[in-house]
């Protein structure tokens, strides 16, 4: 495997001067616009800043902190510098902010210097990042991590004419000051910063008056003011085993709570309501509820397993209830409007940018779902045991529960539709999904994509409901997980979508390749010994679905808590990388994290076999006549699948000039960047009430720098896996 290369400076150099060449010679104008140049000086940061007259008030901030010598030392930073009337409109608002905890925010007047060394420190904090964030970067949508350790989304503005804008309001209108130890950008206001948490956040946007009002009434409100976990983090290691370690590795100390929340606005629900004869107003919502949820939990007619089989919690019977309720008990989680309610918040609080992994120059990950697949994720609601599915089918668009027929399934392998592989036929449109407005829609008329200090909210276009059509339609199909999704920690703070450039930044320059944490970081992973050695390889150039993977090595012993799927009998399968440094693993499913509960699935796997060896047998299926379904069907057999058709090799070797293989080698065709899925049971019953564990034991004792992985796992339910008509699809 080899790790995403850290951009130099003066690489930076290089593109900045292409680009900068480009706008002069395409302009339309004869003569180059100088004030849309790159300007490459001999200054620090620091000098950049204190000679421009209209930084005069943030160059004031910077000194009032001591920041002002972080920006004159070696290093690379990114500075968000805003002009001095932004900082006098920001100021003006903060004094006079009547909803303020502290009157006036602790100012002492409303003056630059009337500003508390508290809030200077924020001020500038929050406008400077490690490490080099350009223009044209930014102008794709990333978040940037600054120095307060709070993100700052970027995307290319509609409202600002094709400005870079930082969380929507803040322009760049001088981009890309390159001096000596980074980049200064310009900007017309100072970046908005909420210090709400997020139901706070959304009662401050009007656009969602009936669901802030529904959020309040259901008590759910008070379940989301969290932001962290009361826990100390220690780690006793926090080196790496790898021969070209630079260590040691990045670590938080501390874990972070977040949540998305999606919510109709008021100009999407009240016509909806009136549509179906319903009042637009909060009564209309509650009887919408009541007639959509009455019978999910009817025998007869019912789709929500949990409910039927162990029940949602009633507050005033004090017991588990299996009909939901319609009554006015809209505090008990068996109400109608309360599960209404619940099925649109997130245990994960991510931007828009982040639902799905999408193409990101950032992490040049390029190499993830290709040859016509799209991407998607699954994420546990705060319904109990639910899931939704988030898929951006065409374009930039992100639907949630998009169904589309045979979904995995395809009667043509190799061959590309526009909804999957195989032909058209096959996948009709079963329903559309509920479609998230995005910030960059045009004739956007409400708020979305809005940030919080513990989430994000998220606006959205029709009504999202837990019906029927969920488990039986939208998640009636190979379930693939990443690990980064199941376990929350690793979105809420931050790490899921950091590049190696990003932890490098924060670990004082050193290694980025990793990440360490300790034992108790996770809720859903415990660890049975003190052993353990819990890594992340961070999203880079490795052999791995969505380029990162959970891992680690010592004598290890832990169990992850698996996904909360619909009650069904599936085949189980995890991914692997056969390596010469893995190790041999034993597996255990459990209803809960109790050793006692655990029970072994199939036999040892030994990482270090081979992807040829003769117990796996993997061919290079581009060379057989059929494609390799003959060949698919005895690596079936001896419990393997090859590995994924919609994730590219990124490593230049060969091309193959195979249209089956679309030119690039591929985790399914090549045999060097090895990669396999292991069946663990071809018949795992599971219920949607019951917990489910997946343990992972070292079998080798002696050997402790041997390693585990878990990248995805999948579920498929047995119907599939077994179809006589139609196909598993390759992606």
């Amino acid at each position: 495997m080899k790790k995403y290369q850290k951009k130099t400076f003066e690489h930076l150099l290089m593109a900045l001067a292409v680009v900068a060449g480009t706008t002069m010679t395409t302009g339309c104008n004869p003569e180059p616009d100088e004030s849309d140049m790159y300007t490459i000086t001999g200054e620090t940061a620091a000098d950049y800043i204190a000679r421009k007259v209209e930084l005069t008030s943030f160059n004031y901030i910077l000194k009032r902190v001591g920041l002002d010598r972080n920006l004159a030392s070696y290093g690379e930073y990114t500075c968000f510098a805003p002009v001095n009337d932004a900082i006098s409109t920001y100021i003006d608002s903060l004094y006079n902010d009547t909803l303020a905890l502290v009157p006036h925010n602790s100012m002492t007047a409303n003056s630059l210097e009337g500003l508390s060394d508290s809030l200077c420190n924020d001020i500038a904090r929050y406008h400077l990042a490690n490490g080099i964030s350009t223009a044209v970067e930014m102008g794709s949508g990333v978040n940037v991590r600054t120095m307060l350790g709070r993100y700052v989304q970027t995307e290319t503005s509609v409202k600002y004419q094709g400005l870079v804008a930082l969380e929507k309001e803040a322009a760049i209108i001088e981009p890309d000051s390159v001096v000596l130890n980074g980049v200064v950008h310009t900007i017309n206001k100072v970046i908005p910063r909420s210090n709400r948490v997020i139901t706070d956040e959304l009662d401050q946007h009007g656009d969602y008056g009936i669901f802030m009002e529904a959020l309040k009434l259901t008590g759910l409100k008070d379940s989301l003011k969290r932001s962290k976990k009361d826990v100390t983090y220690t780690i006793t290691d926090i080196n790496d085993n790898a021969s070209n370690y630079k260590g040691p590795l990045y670590h938080p100390t501390e874990c972070l709570i977040k949540y998305t929340i999606f919510a109709e606005p008021d100009v999407v629900l009240k016509p909806l309501l009136a549509a179906e004869g319903y009042s637009q107003d909060l009564n209309g919502l509650i009887k919408y509820a009541n007639d959509k949820y009455k019978d999910a939990g009817d025998p007869a007619k019912g789709w929500y397993d949990y409910l039927m089989e162990k029940g949602l919690w009633n507050v005033r019977s004090r017991t588990y209830e299996k009909t939901v309720s319609t009554s006015d008990d809209y505090t008990s989680r068996n109400n109608a409007l309360n599960m209404f309610v619940a099925y649109h918040i997130l245990y994960a609080g991510m931007p828009q940018n982040e639902l799905v992994f999408e193409q990101s120059p950032k992490h040049n990950n390029a190499w993830n779902y290709v040859n016509g697949c799209r991407p998607f994720d699954y994420y546990e609601t705060m319904l109990p045991n639910t899931l939704l599915k988030i898929w951006s089918p065409q374009g930039n668009q992100l639907y949630i529960n998009r169904w589309i027929a045979n979904n995995t399934l395809t009667d043509q392998l190799g061959t590309l539709g526009p909804d999957g592989m195989g032909s058209e036929s096959i996948h009709p449109i079963q329903r559309q999904g509920v479609r998230v407005a995005r910030s960059t829609d045009s004739n956007l008329n409400f708020d979305t994509n809005i940030q919080a200090y513990n989430g994000y909210i998220h606006g959205l276009r029709s009504i999202l409901l837990y019906d029927w059509g969920v488990p039986n339609g939208v998640l009636h199909e190979r379930l693939r997980f990443d690990t980064t999704t199941i376990l929350p920690e690793f979105i809420n703070n931050g790490i899921r979508f950091m590049s190696s450039d990003d932890a490098s930044k924060l670990n004082g320059g050193k290694s980025g390749s990793r990440v360490a944490f300790p034992l108790n970081y996770f809720d859903n992973v415990k660890s049975y010994t003190e052993e353990n050695r819990l890594r992340y390889n961070i999203k880079g150039l490795y052999n791995a679905w969505q380029g990162d993977t959970f891992q680690g090595w010592g004598n290890y012993d832990l169990a992850v808590k698996m996904p909360p799927v619909p009650t069904g009998v599936y085949e189980f399968r995890i991914f692997y990388t056969p390596m010469s440094h893995g190790g041999m693993m034993m597996f255990y499913k459990g209803k809960s994290s109790s050793v006692s509960s655990m029970e072994p699935l199939d036999i040892p796997l030994d990482v270090r076999v081979p992807i040829n060896d003769p117990r796996i047998g993997s061919t290079p299926f581009y060379e057989e006549g059929d494609y390799g379904i003959a060949s698919d069907a005895d690596l079936r057999n001896r419990g393997y699948m090859r590995g994924l058709y919609s994730y590219k090799d990124h490593v230049d070797l060969e091309t193959v000039t195979d249209p089956k293989c679309a030119t690039e080698r591929n985790q399914r065709s090549d045999l060097r960047n090895a990669s396999l899925r292991k069946i663990l049971s071809r018949s795992l019953e599971i219920k949607q009430s019951e917990e489910f564990w997946l343990r992972i034991k070292n079998v080798i004792p002696d050997e402790t720098d041997l390693k585990w992985q878990l990248d995805y796992i999948e579920f498929v339910p047995l119907d599939i896996v077994n179809s006589t008509s139609l196909s598993e699809d390759w992606f």
